[in-house]
């Protein structure tokens, strides 16, 4: 039995995209050219690696054991191209993922701090809601992820296939307009956010989940004024006076010191711890062993 790189390639992107047509696209190659290469490869392996669901191919058992075993293949394959074009620099494409919070206020300062410690320049960023990071890892679609909130409750969301460590922290605040009521009163207690409409993040958000986990459970009357994905619009719609929002300090700071926004002080701890994650089974090629290092030494430089 020979597996071809090929083979493997094609296996990854129809396991990631869950569709002939979309694996296609992706692979520049097509239909039928996929749909054999995945004929033959379960034919030499004398298993099926997919169920067909509407129209979706879906990993089965076996599909599932050979997809970290391909990734690390693959993976090697570009590490031995790269390492003898490379004169003995750091090599290999390294694939990262981050929360909304992480991704824009954090993941650029990273990455320019690793750039100039390793001279490495070929990563790339994805950056999305904390479930869908999490998604990506899973699917080998990622490396790394670094994001917010849900490692805490990882077996709660099928996470135990993902290593998952502590890394930085940050710590939320309750913001609003400059003219709101409560901007003008001193001393604010739960009680003053009784029967107000929040500004939240779509489902999936570390942000959100923080919210429903840390200030819904303490109010008897709330509603949600609109669900958006981008902390920048939440933060447009609460200056605008659509709601009260939550959201992380450091992505409130400069609407905050800008006078766009008014931070309300409460009595209460809104610290959020932020997570550095990958998966088990993922291979720990050099890059991805010096990333991952030098990221849980990393620190903010104010």
């Amino acid at each position: 039995m020979s597996l071809s790189l090929r083979q493997l390639q094609v296996f990854v992107a129809v396991a990631q995209e869950k569709t002939i047509t979309a694996a296609s696209g992706l692979l520049f190659l097509s239909k039928p050219a996929v749909s054999m290469a995945i004929t033959e490869l379960e034919s030499q392996l004398g298993h099926k690696l997919f169920e067909r669901v509407n129209n979706r191919l879906i990993l089965n058992d076996q599909g599932r054991r050979l997809l970290p075993m391909a990734d690390e293949l693959l993976t090697r394959s570009d590490e031995i191209t790269k390492v003898l074009n490379s004169d003995g620099e750091l090599s290999g494409h390294l694939r990262l993922g981050a929360s909304d919070t992480i991704g824009n206020q954090l993941v650029p300062f990273l990455l320019r701090d690793f750039r100039a410690q390793s001279n490495h320049i070929d990563q790339e960023l994805v950056i999305s809601n904390s479930q869908s990071i999490i998604d990506r890892l899973l699917a080998f679609e990622l490396d790394i992820g670094l994001i917010e909130g849900q490692g805490e409750n990882k077996h709660h969301l099928g996470n135990d296939d993902l290593h998952m460590q502590p890394w930085l922290s940050d710590e939320m605040c309750i913001v609003c307009a400059i003219d709101h009521p409560l901007a003008q009163k001193a001393g604010i207690t739960l009680f003053d956010l009784e029967n107000h409409a929040w500004l939240l993040r779509e489902t999936g958000s570390g942000t959100r989940e923080h919210f429903l986990s840390r200030i819904a459970p303490r109010l008897e009357d709330w509603t949600v004024a609109f669900e958006l994905r981008t902390t920048e619009a939440i933060i447009n719609c609460a200056a605008a006076g659509l709601g009260l929002a939550y959201l992380s300090t450091l992505a409130a700071r400069h609407a905050i010191s800008n006078k766009r926004l008014h931070k309300l002080t409460l009595p209460l701890d809104l610290r959020r711890q932020y997570w550095l994650a990958h998966h088990k089974s993922k291979h720990h090629s050099l890059l991805f062993e010096r990333f991952l290092t030098f990221t849980s030494e990393w620190q903010v430089n104010d």
